[in-house]
């Protein structure tokens, strides 16, 4: 089953002279349980195709089909319900500093309508799945950043999104903590889970199960 499609997609910012084409010709094929990992060089377009994906972005050509519908037609109401079937893990984590680790794993559930009870079993649910129910009461700035890294794994997870995008969930850990973080995700790819990563790390690259290589903008598939 296809859960994302990007066809012959191109993205430029700004316009005239001041422009920029952060991407060209983009076609890739996702698919239910896929782990992808998009590799190449700083500058290359990564972060921007990623940020299409999740609908953060909005393709200036080509077409994006998510689950089976074209996202460049969407209203503002349609793409963000369309960015709840999507979660982000981001390299340096993006946690609220004035919330606990139990209210930033809630935050993404805030506006689903389901009941308070449903909301907190999935909390603690999601923070046992990645042993972090000790730091519940605990404020970001006082845990490990690979602790740090589980609480945004936790929150990514919460909400049963379709696909989950990680940009460079290790690049600010160091390698042993990385290595516990890349474990984490590829377990939750072996329970069904679609998962996108974009690393500059070569070993994570080669542990997924698909690669798409991009530089200046052009992308393919590694064979």
């Amino acid at each position: 089953m296809v859960v994302a499609e990007l066809k012959n997609i191109g993205k430029i910012y700004g316009k005239g002279e001041a422009s920029t084409e952060a991407l060209r010709g983009i076609e890739l094929k996702i698919e239910k349980g896929d782990f992808w990992a998009i590799i190449g060089p700083s500058g290359s377009g990564k972060s921007t195709l990623l940020n299409i994906l999740g609908c953060i972005d909005i393709p200036t050509s080509g077409e994006y089909f998510l689950n089976g519908q074209l996202v460049n037609k969407f209203t503002n109401s349609q793409l963000s319900a369309a960015r709840n079937e999507t979660s982000f893990i981001f390299q340096y984590f993006a946690l609220l500093n004035e919330y606990t680790v139990y209210e930033n794993i809630m935050l993404p559930l805030n506006c689903r309508k389901i009941s308070v009870r449903e909301k907190k079993q999935l909390v603690n649910y999601y923070m046992k799945r990645l042993g972090i129910e000790g730091l519940s009461k605990k404020k970001p700035t006082q845990i490990s950043g690979g602790q740090q890294q589980r609480v945004a794994i936790a929150r990514a997870l919460v909400t049963k999104p379709d696909i989950i995008l990680a940009d460079e969930p290790t690049g600010a850990l160091d390698r042993k903590t990385g290595e516990e973080v890349m474990k984490i995700l590829h377990e939750i790819n072996a329970e069904g889970k679609t998962i996108v990563v974009v690393t500059h790390d070569m070993e994570e690259a080669k542990a997924a199960k698909k690669q798409f290589y991009i530089e200046d903008g052009d992308g393919r598939i590694k064979e």
